[in-house]
């Protein structure tokens, strides 16, 4: 395989995109970095210490890492009042670690993931803390209310979407793209948004990396053929599953 003939678009925030070109190049791929939005801080220090001032040693949840990094920003995690910090995925999971914390994450890298790990089946009257940026899937929050947790929610960031020129996709065809590399449901609705063209080159040969199966089924329901599941968010992942399927160009 020649690794090469690989070009992929990183669709994810500044920081983070240049982290996983840096390792696509290492490996011999080519990449473009292009992100749809930036995080940034909620600035609610005051809606955490309600939050804290009202839970008995919690259960935190992290959804993300950029939801590890503004938490802390907020109030170091040190200083929480905490029982279990559990983790959506493993490079969320090493974020924490980071901060000289214990964490823990599913095999399933997603809210379904979590809610199969044995601390969060009987939760009647814990309290939960799910940390995350604006907005956001329901089923964590809604399943464990219904099993008697009492859940609440911090949004530590929130996400600035990007305004990109309408011809944006075709840019990515000058540049050689064929590999857009997706990590949410936001974000391949909005790239799927922008790769609307005559030729169906974007659906029909370009290949979508995602990062659960959740996504991937909405990729199909978009119409894109060459859709891969990496099975995770982390760098690690992608870049595996990019290596793998590269043969298909």
């Amino acid at each position: 395989m020649n690794n090469n003939k690989l070009t992929a678009l990183i669709t994810r925030p500044e920081y983070e995109g240049r982290v996983l070109a840096e390792k696509l190049t290492t490996l011999g791929v080519n990449s473009f970095c292009q992100p749809l939005f930036d995080y940034h801080s909620n600035q609610c220090q005051k809606e955490l210490s309600k939050i804290l001032n009202v839970v008995h040693q919690p259960i935190i949840i992290f959804i993300s890492v950029a939801a590890v990094r503004f938490a802390n920003k907020a109030l170091p995690l040190s200083q929480w009042p905490i029982s279990k910090i559990l983790a959506v995925g493993s490079a969320t999971a090493n974020a924490v670690n980071n901060l000289g914390l214990e964490c823990t994450s599913p095999e399933v890298h997603q809210s379904e993931g979590l809610l199969s790990l044995p601390v969060l089946q009987a939760v009647k009257n814990q309290d939960i803390i799910i940390v995350r940026g604006d907005g956001g899937r329901e089923l964590l929050a809604k399943t464990l209310k219904s099993r008697g947790a009492k859940t609440h929610y911090f949004e530590a960031y929130q996400r600035i979407w990007r305004q990109l020129t309408p011809n944006i996709a075709q840019h990515w065809r000058q540049n050689n793209v064929n590999c857009i590399v997706i990590t949410s449901n936001a974000l391949l609705k909005s790239v799927v948004q922008l790769t609307t063209s005559s030729d169906n080159y974007w659906q029909n040969i370009c290949i979508w990396v995602v990062a659960s199966e959740r996504i991937a089924q909405q990729a199909r329901e978009f119409g894109l053929i060459n859709v891969i599941n990496a099975n995770g968010a982390n760098d690690d992942a992608i870049t595996k599953a990019i290596i793998k399927n590269g043969t298909r160009l």
